[in-house]
């Protein structure tokens, strides 16, 4: 085998150096024919040494009848005694005969001259492959006679003219598909390069595709202008990399058309799809679609295959109208097992789009494989790892070869995978992260393939429960909710409720409701509103008054019911509504009990002159706050009005003599609540031009105004006296409680032993005999019929006490302490004289 690589590649250099000659033609001919000459017997050489039982050889394609391939019976090391007693000769198999036996000689030689491309196609390598037997006793030996190419085809087009109409609109980019070239030679002698001539509006696009062929697009460089030439013809060449270089020529006529400004397209650039072989004719492959955005005829789409030159129009067919790719031919695997068809989209407008679909061929196979379950897992947790083994898969095919290698997958979009641990063993593991969530159930479907042509598969299911971690805090239906309620509320009214959702499962998903402890207003919330644990419902611990507080927020956090707990917190606002719970206040004019109130009108006052204004608030909110003005009663309502809005009290026609200086007026303000409250302010007005007149009708009310003033006066003054008297009582009943009980306490403590004080006896002169307070007051307050001339009188010490003094230390202790407490056992009292109101 070495011996065959090694001539295989001395020819390929042979080969080489005859095409880089730079002789003539003739010249380079001879020259690659004694390359040749050459490399057979350098081959003849290498044979010698080969393997007893085969040869292997290498000639060029259309070498003359006659010539030698090699020395068979050197190289099976047999003389020619042996060749012609074994009656030697040759077995194909199939009656065709190239190469040709001469026993007197023992060489192989040419017998009818080869095509390689007739012989093998496209298909490398190319090899005939027979026997030689000998008979007597009986002997086979196999021989491989490799035929290499020679460049002795140019390329060609099947198609020696194109026909392209293309719109006037045609975008520079625009791409049309032109038809391949084919080249029957192959390797450095098959199809290199194409050129297109002249280049003024398009230029050639190839590209070479993953799999080794091209694709042939000529492209539009600058817009056509069909009033200036509405027809262009183009050359197209393709030369191949032989040497010497052949070339085949096509003639592009391109058709310049108006108005058709957008090209199919295609859905998908390359479609994929498979066959088995002898399929039956009329079998859908696929089914390409391409789209037009144009209208009418321009946006009528026409599907052709534009590869004819390769045998794919006697094999498959379009439907012109809707892309239905079908087989109508016999599809052979042992011949092609691939095949590319370019198919285009061409609109009315000569606009294009290329795609192509390839057809893969698949033999026949006929054993199904077939799956063993070992072990399986039925329960899995959701925070399992990655890789965790899940099920022991053994799979079993009865084919051999590459029809019983067997690959399994999974289905897709699933977090589960398959590992091969050994021969026809596999491990079903995860792939990514469980979310029984998302996922409680799989229902797994593993499908085993094997490799024969066609492939044969066997698939079964399996059922995986993922069992609940607590991964999932609970989640609120808002992100913040916002409740509304009427002040003046009940207490335990239910408010509204809050919502959590915990998509865990069983205990994991039992949500609790807490609220978080928080402060309004230097309270705690827990004094305004309470939360259900289990329902989330809110409910008012208070009554609630919109005048102290319109809103307030607070936390509430739903807690579920895992190990450890998850929990969330959502924002609560309590809106207070306002009520129409306050009456209108007035603040001017200022009523009091026994006040006078009083405007002066002059009586030359002009129509709409301002008496006073009527000032009311209302501490509610909104509507309720919305305050109206009405003159409720009046001694002349054709006089007087009250503006509804501003509460203007304003004269509506001249005064008059007639009217009477005295007017009483009564004015309500009226609020726009449901039900509405009101407050009234009474007015009094004086019609005068001079304040004489004012006081002489009013003087009454000025009065009693003055006297109820002191009588207040009066009131006030003598609460005050007694509470200080009574104060400095107090006090002095606690100092001297508290020196007596000083005293004991030192008394105890020395055990009698105290110093001599001199005693004072208590000779005070108590003027009453109630106490031992030393001045005794006496209020009267006195009346007369003018309350201006009333008065309190206060009364002067009628005594004092005197205080005696008194020299008791020469006592004994024991009437010395007698006298001390008789001392501290004297009562405090006070003594109060008021006298009666005099009589009016």
């Amino acid at each position: 085998m070495f011996i065959n690589a090694l001539s295989k590649r001395i020819c390929y250099v042979l080969e080489y150096l005859s095409s880089c000659n730079s002789l003539s033609t003739s010249k380079k001919m001879l020259d690659r024919t004694m390359a040749w000459q050459v490399a057979v017997l350098f081959l003849f050489l290498l044979s010698v040494s080969s393997t007893h039982g085969q040869a292997s050889y290498s000639i060029p394609e259309e070498m003359s009848k006659g010539s030698v391939v090699g020395n068979i019976a050197q190289d099976l090391g047999l003389d020619l005694k042996r060749l012609k007693s074994g009656k030697a000769r040759i077995y194909t198999g199939d009656n065709t005969e190239y190469i040709e036996l001469n026993k007197e000689k023992g060489v192989l030689a040419i017998r009818e001259r080869i095509d390689r491309e007739a012989l093998c196609g496209q298909t490398t390598p190319c090899a005939l492959h027979f026997q030689v037997i000998l008979d007597n006793p009986m002997e086979f030996y196999s021989v491989t006679v490799e035929i290499t190419d020679v460049n002795d085809n140019a390329p060609h087009f099947k198609n020696s003219e194109m026909e392209f109409k293309i719109g006037e609109l045609a975008l520079p980019g625009a791409r049309f598909v032109l038809g391949k070239a084919m080249d029957l030679d192959i390797g450095t002698n098959g199809l290199l390069n194409y050129s297109l001539k002249p280049t003024d509006n398009f230029a050639l696009k190839v590209q070479n595709e993953v799999d080794g062929g091209q694709n042939i697009e000529m492209v539009l460089q600058k817009p056509l202008d069909r009033e200036i030439k509405d027809h262009i013809a183009l050359i197209l060449t393709a030369t191949d990399g032989g040497n010497p270089k052949l070339s085949g020529t096509a003639e592009i006529h391109i058709t310049v058309l108006d108005a058709n400004d957008n090209a199919p397209v295609f859905t998908q650039a390359i479609y994929k799809t498979s066959t088995v072989e002898n399929a039956p004719r009329g079998t859908v492959l696929t089914t390409v679609t391409a789209s037009d955005a144009d209208l009418g005829s321009y946006g009528k789409i026409a599907y052709t295959i534009t590869n004819k030159a390769d045998g794919i129009v006697e094999l498959f067919s379009i439907n012109e109208s809707d892309g239905e790719l079908k087989v109508i031919g016999d599809i052979d695997f042992e011949t092609v097992q691939r095949f590319e068809i370019h198919i285009q989209a061409s609109d009315e407008g000569g606009l294009s789009d290329s795609s192509k679909v390839i057809v893969d061929v698949v033999d026949i196979n006929d054993n199904k494989p077939v799956i063993n379950l070992m072990s399986k897992s039925p329960v899995l947790s959701e925070d399992a790892k990655p890789g965790t083994v899940i099920t022991m898969i053994n799979i079993q095919d009865q084919d051999s070869a590459d029809n019983g290698k067997v690959h399994c997958m999974t289905d897709e979009n699933m977090p589960f995978t398959l590992k091969s641990s050994s021969n026809n063993f596999f491990s079903l593991v995860t792939d990514g992260h469980l979310d029984r969530e998302q996922n409680p159930l799989y229902n797994i479907s593993v499908t085993c393939s094997d490799e024969g042509v066609p492939s044969l598969s066997s698939s079964i299911s399996l059922s995986l429960q993922i069992s609940d971690v607590n991964d999932n805090a609970p989640v609120f239906e808002r992100s913040s909710y916002e409740a509304f309620v009427l002040e003046n509320n009940s207490p335990g009214l239910s408010v509204f409720s809050v919502k959590a959702k915990d998509a865990d499962w069983n205990q994991n998903s039992r949500v609790s409701y807490i609220m978080e402890e928080s402060v309004v207003n230097g309270v705690p919330v827990s004094s305004f509103v309470s939360v259900n644990a289990e329902s989330g419902v809110i409910h008012a611990v208070r009554s609630f008054d919109y005048e102290q507080i319109k809103d307030f927020t607070f936390h509430i956090k739903a807690q579920d019911g895992g190990s450890p707990p998850l929990s969330s917190s959502v924002l609560v606002k309590i809106v207070i509504q306002d009520q129409n719970d306050n009456a209108p206040q007035i603040l001017y004019p200022v009523q009091s009990s026994g006040s006078l109130v009083a405007e002066i009108v002059p009586r030359s006052a002009d129509v709409g002159y301002l008496v006073t204004k009527v000032v009311a608030v209302d501490v509610d909110s909104g509507q309720n706050a919305w305050l109206s003005y009405k003159l409720q009663k009046a001694q002349d309502k054709a006089l007087f009005e009250v503006g509804s809005q501003n509460g203007e009290i304003r004269t509506i026609r001249q005064v008059t003599d007639k009217d009477a200086v005295k007017q009483k007026l009564i004015v309500i303000v009226e609020d726009n609540g449901q039900p509405p409250r009101s407050a009234t302010v009474s007015i009094n007005v004086a019609l005068a031009d001079s304040f004489p007149e004012v006081l002489s009708e009013f003087s009454d009310f000025t009065h009693d105004k003055e006297y109820n003033d002191n009588l207040t006066f009066y009131l006030v003054l003598a609460l005050a006296v007694v509470s200080f008297l009574f104060i400095v009582s107090i006090i002095a009943i606690l100092s001297v409680k508290c020196y007596r009980w000083r005293r004991e306490r030192m008394f105890y403590k020395s055990n009698g032993n105290l110093p001599v004080i001199p005693y004072y006896p208590p000779l005070y002169a108590d003027v009453g005999g109630t106490g031992t307070l030393q001045h005794m007051y006496n209020y009267e307050v006195y009346r007369t019929t003018d309350s201006r001339k009333s008065g309190l009188n206060y009364g002067r010490p009628c005594s004092e006490s005197i205080v005696s003094l008194d020299n008791t230390s020469t006592l004994p202790p024991a009437h010395r302490e007698k006298l001390i407490n008789e001392d501290f056992d004297d009562e405090v009292s006070f003594v109060f004289e008021i006298s009666d109101f005099p009589t009016q």
